[in-house]
């Protein structure tokens, strides 16, 4: 009896793919059978923009990208592995034939600007010579040796606003960082940002006009998109909200 009790546990555990680095934190199957209880557990538990050891479907690790490209196809969804390690574990389940219709395109729109963000870290930050609503200018050059983080966004994207009080926050908490610069492009004309602002702070050094730059130089495609500079120059991080750029900054300012 006690063999039958210990071979069916084994049997539940392998299904919901236990693995020697965890469990999942939730079980990857009934989490597919609903859009909004999917997205809630994806926005809030998988940071894809983080670091974190990358495991396949068969609990193989693999490169951050690899994970990524799979992920694109839009084939898994990522879970969260329970451990007592500081190490963060993903690995990819495979999405079901009776899963919610939306999270597949979901999840590939996503994972292809997550990989697209990945391939761009490490890279030379574009050249930029940046004049503010209050006429300082910020080059390459004059942030040299300087953490820059930049967000790209627009008046009349929804998205952008709400996380105003967020990043605001989070500007005032490095205020004491001169080592830290916070800049905002815009894609909106100066008046336009003026009157916005009056009424929604930002506390952000703001550069208007930014819509063609972001476009063709950043090859932008969704706002908001944060980007932490490192002092060398080079982009640290692109991320796609606020709760990964707050964990990626707070990361980047301890170097």
């Amino acid at each position: 009896m006690k063999k039958i009790v210990g071979l069916s546990f084994f049997i539940l555990t392998s299904c919901f793919g236990q693995t020697k680095y965890g469990n999942p934190e939730v079980d990857p199957i009934a989490i597919q059978k609903n859009f909004m209880e999917w997205w809630t557990y994806q926005s809030n538990n998988i940071m894809l923009s983080s670091d974190f050891v990358a495991l396949d479907s068969n609990s193989t690790e693999i490169s951050k990208e690899s994970f990524l490209k799979q992920l694109s196809d839009g084939t898994t969804i990522p879970i969260r592995l329970q451990s007592n390690d500081t190490v963060v574990y993903y690995k990819l389940f495979k999405i079901e034939s009776n899963a919610d219709s939306n999270i597949k395109p979901t999840i590939s729109t996503s994972s292809i600007e997550e990989y697209e963000h990945y391939k761009m870290e490490g890279t030379q930050f574009p050249d930029f010579n940046f004049t503010d609503l209050n006429g300082i200018t910020s080059t390459n050059q004059s942030t040299k040796n300087k953490i820059v983080v930049i967000k790209c966004w627009y008046i009349h994207c929804a998205a952008c606003v709400k996380e105003f009080p967020d990043v605001n926050k989070l500007a005032a908490r490095y205020s004491n960082r001169k080592d830290i610069l916070f800049i905002s492009l815009a894609e909106d004309a100066p008046q336009e940002l003026k009157t916005f602002l009056a009424k929604k702070p930002l506390s952000y050094s703001v550069i208007p006009n930014m819509k063609i730059y972001m476009n063709e130089t950043l090859h932008l495609n969704a706002f908001p998109t944060h980007f932490i500079i490192n002092k060398e120059g080079k982009i640290a991080k692109v991320l796609m909200n606020y709760e990964s750029l707050e964990a990626a900054l707070e990361i980047e300012s301890r170097k």
